[in-house]
């Protein structure tokens, strides 16, 4: 499965992985596609670098790359008390009913509420980027779109190729006015923050709006044909987000959510604000019904939200509370219906692309085994 694209990069087959599990993310680059992993959980720089340690001790020298998440329009001297301080009471009020109303216990005193999402600040993710360049990464990935045009020069000057996420073919033009290397053409089916418009209909109308850049397909890509369909609308790669979270080397901290994720089917999901205040597809969960209802006070902007709910979160994470236990996710769900290594997940891929390529073959005449 090889491209102009993955040869440029090193990698045997044409498949990126984006995961926030260092773990799933080496194991990729070991099984011949190219891990990335997700930056925005590590809010102190030093457990990043921990991460990309273990990275470098366990990729046998294998590219890897990382994603951020920047705004394009850099803001300054705004601090985390500075948001925080944003959050109405009314939407405090709302978080402790709704987790009253299903008996989630508190935390321990003088517990850590866990993960806040302060990666959505763009400090936060510029020490990531301190940190990152120290390292022989290959990809920046930007899941907000082209990062700040300095970040962009930064990475360039480091020899790092930098990737951007579009949902539609202007804001593809936008990424490649602005320096960005490769698009990643994510379609309504993804998991995490998406547009509306679908795969089959995005992929080809950003290849053809930013050519000759590279483009890779993502959004409800969980197999080898559907690979394949991806790279004959004109991508020079894959992009898999929720396919590695049923993987054994995933950490998801949560047998609970593990098995709902395996139970679930691809029309569990659906695209709500209620984790970080833009639309970001996930698990459907009476969390996400709450935040969704008209009756309610409605999700704050980006990153007030995710500031709001962090702790509860965490609460409903610790706790396995089931009704409310939820994770991004995309529509391939359906799919994920068993745990598998993550090098058997590429065996199945590698194998349904050259059955796709064959079977394409036979129809249209060349042969094929």
């Amino acid at each position: 499965m090889q491209t102009e694209l993955s040869r440029r990069l090193g990698v045997e087959h044409a498949i990126f992985g984006f995961t926030p599990f260092p773990a799933v993310a080496a194991a990729i680059s070991r099984a011949g596609g190219f891990g990335v992993l997700g930056a925005v959980r590590y809010t102190a720089p030093d457990d990043l670098a921990r991460d990309l340690d273990w990275m470098q001790d366990h990729t046998d020298g294998l590219p890897y790359g990382l994603d951020v998440v920047m705004p394009a329009r850099r803001v300054e001297g705004v601090t985390e008390a500075d948001v925080e301080a944003m959050i109405p009471d009314g939407h405090r009020q709302f978080v402790r009913a709704t987790l009253a109303k299903h008996g989630v216990p508190e935390l321990a005193e003088g517990e850590a509420s866990g993960w806040r999402i302060t990666g959505w600040m763009e400090q936060v993710a510029r020490n990531q980027l301190d940190v990152a360049f120290e390292y022989p990464i290959k990809l920046l990935a930007n899941a907000l779109g082209s990062p700040p045009a300095d970040v962009v020069e930064r990475a360039h000057g480091a020899g790092v190729l930098v990737a951007a996420l579009a949902g539609s073919a202007k804001h593809a033009r936008h990424h490649a006015d602005a320096g960005i290397d490769i698009v990643v053409a994510q379609g309504y089916e993804a998991g995490g923050h998406t547009g509306e418009i679908a795969s089959m209909v995005l992929v080809p109308e950003v290849v053809e709006a930013v050519g000759p850049l590279p483009v890779l397909a993502a959004g409800g890509i969980g197999s080898g044909a559907q690979a394949a369909a991806g790279l004959a609308l004109g991508a020079q790669g894959v992009w898999l987000g929720s396919l590695w979270l049923t993987t054994t080397e995933a950490d998801l901290h949560s047998r609970a959510l593990t098995q709902k994720l395996l139970a679930a089917g691809s029309g569990d999901t659906v695209r709500s604000r209620a984790l970080t205040g833009k639309p970001a597809r996930q698990l459907r969960t009476e969390w996400t019904d709450a935040w969704d209802d008209p009756s309610g006070p409605g999700t704050l902007p980006m990153p007030l939200q995710g500031l709001l709910v962090a702790e509860a979160l965490s609460r409903i994470q610790k706790y396995e509370v089931g009704p409310l236990l939820g994770t991004p996710v995309g529509q391939i769900v359906g799919r994920m219906s068993s745990e598998r290594s993550v090098q058997e997940v590429f065996d199945e891929l590698t194998r349904g692309f050259e059955q796709a390529v064959d079977r394409i073959n036979r129809i249209a005449g060349r042969g094929g085994a």
